[in-house]
């Protein structure tokens, strides 16, 4: 494999969507919803009611070590620690899923839209490089759109809890940077394998985001429920997931080359 040739790729297609507002707005608008927009309503619960109420379930799964810090809060200051460290966690790995399978719908399905396909398919390119390419231009995307996130998150509960906490900032802690950049990213690479696999075999965009939806929706309820437990377990169990991903990282991108027929592609096309 040359990175030279995926470099190639990936340029040419990041140059692309970032021009591609019907692809970029999606992207955009979601981190904002779950990174401000939804922290900055319901963290402010805490100074408005001191019940525990539907948090109660996901308080009494906490390990014992942070019940014992809990002993030291009062009640509003339980109900914050539990929404802005546990309860959001699990967005922040829906954030690259969404983010990486918008764009990475776009990658082929796109490219026979706009009839650009065929020039990229006559190319030297192998179709390792080229299906590469294609999902690190995703993956890229996607994990800017997460780290800008992670970024604005932390600011808005760092700002809210020195009041809240008498000057204490809660976050990042191991957890959550385990979170961000080791699963995070296993987990948007897979992700991206499957959607480029699924765009390089349909006819066009939006019949490629149809099918990614049907796909997704699982998958999301799945990621949530274990990016829940991870984060409650701590990151012993995040490492564990970090690997399983990463076995799946490999097998879809084989998988994914081994399905690409740019012959196929062509004929299709003709």
């Amino acid at each position: 494999m040359k990175f030279d040739n995926v470099a190639l790729v990936f340029k040419k297609d990041w140059v692309e969507i970032s021009r591609n507002w019907q692809v970029l707005f999606p992207v955009m608008v979601v981190p904002i919803v779950f990174s401000m927009i939804l922290p900055l309503t319901m963290l402010n619960f805490p100074s408005q009611t001191g019940a525990l109420g539907p948090l109660q379930g996901l308080f009494s799964n906490l390990p014992g070590t942070v019940k014992a810090l809990f002993l030291n809060f009062d009640q509003r200051q339980v109900i914050f620690y539990m929404v802005a460290v546990y309860f959001f966690a699990p967005f922040f790995l829906i954030i690259p899923l969404i983010a990486a399978s918008v764009i990475a719908s776009d990658s082929f399905a796109g490219e026979k839209e706009r009839r650009t396909i065929e020039a990229l398919l006559a190319t030297p390119v192998s179709d390792s490089e080229m299906f590469l390419g294609k999902m690190l231009v995703a993956f890229a995307a996607a994990m800017m759109s997460t780290l800008g996130s992670f970024i604005v998150y932390i600011s808005v509960v760092d700002t809210i809890s020195l009041g809240l906490f008498d000057g204490m900032l809660i976050l990042p802690n191991l957890t959550w940077l385990l979170l961000i950049f080791l699963l995070a990213p296993t987990v948007s690479l897979a992700s991206v394998g499957l959607t480029v696999t699924i765009s390089a075999r349909v006819k066009g965009f939006r019949e490629a985001q149809q099918i990614n939806a049907i796909l997704i929706v699982p998958i999301l309820v799945v990621v949530f429920g274990e990016a829940w437990i991870a984060v409650i377990l701590g990151p012993v169990t995040i490492a564990g997931l970090v690997g399983v991903f990463v076995l799946a990282d490999l097998l879809m991108f084989l998988l994914g080359v081994r399905l690409f027929n740019r012959e196929e592609i062509l004929s299709k096309m003709t």
